[in-house]
């Protein structure tokens, strides 16, 4: 499955980055390592994750990742419906009528099979479905997404496309055998700006795991 790599978009995301463009500040998904399926491979537990969707695009659709990218760009900057129950405390600021919300890394792109691109924004964890700030645009959505097992690889150097699918394919592999199969499609998540020196680039492609049914 074809990979979608936002890499120049990124960039704007984590743009409090240092000189040397090692992610700094963000706030990423808690998770907890439960095993380690080869020397690549982790299996990982996450807990409850609140994120910001987009699906756009279809097939022969172009420029999709960066019009994903924008309407959520758009939403953490301010294009939101601010509840009033919403305690505007940091990592959030207020803005007239909208809330500005500060963004966790990574981001994470996947392209469905239709050829539409699906983006996610994970937000902060002091947010859930009720205090997060409703999006404007009806093509962005909060999703919930539930404590889930993930296989993961994690990979230094640039993320280019070719490079995504080589290592899906490795991740895929790396599970046949194991006591664990895919149930989902493999995503791509990114958590540097593209001027990180490529040896501390953080690229990761994941896929949520469930286990194998016992045979014999």
């Amino acid at each position: 499955m074809r990979q979608i790599v936002a890499i120049s978009l990124v960039s704007l995301f984590l743009a409090g980055c240092s000189a040397f463009g090692v992610r700094s500040g963000y706030e990423q998904p808690g998770y907890e390592v439960v095993e380690r399926l080869d020397e690549a491979v982790e299996l990982r537990r996450y807990d409850v994750r609140l994120a910001a969707e987009a699906t756009v695009g279809g097939a022969g659709t172009e420029g999709e990742e960066d019009s994903a990218f924008r309407l959520l760009f758009n939403y953490i900057s301010g294009t939101n419906e601010t509840a009033a129950e919403i305690a505007m405390t940091a990592p959030v600021e207020t803005a007239e009528a909208s809330a500005e919300i500060a963004m966790t890394a990574p981001v994470e792109s996947a392209r469905s099979a239709d050829g539409s691109t699906r983006m996610r924004f994970f937000l902060p964890s002091a947010y859930d479905a009720d205090t997060a700030p409703k999006p404007s645009d009806p093509r962005v959505s909060l999703v919930t997404l539930p404590a889930q097992s993930q296989a993961v690889l994690r990979f230094t150097g640039f993320g280019g496309e070719a490079v995504v699918e080589e290592k899906t394919r490795e991740l895929l592999a790396a599970l046949e055998g194991s006591a664990w199969r895919p149930a989902s499609e493999p995503v791509a998540m990114f958590y540097d700006p593209p001027w990180t020196i490529p040896f501390l680039r953080r690229n990761e492609v994941s896929v949520v795991v469930a286990r194998s049914e016992q045979r014999g």
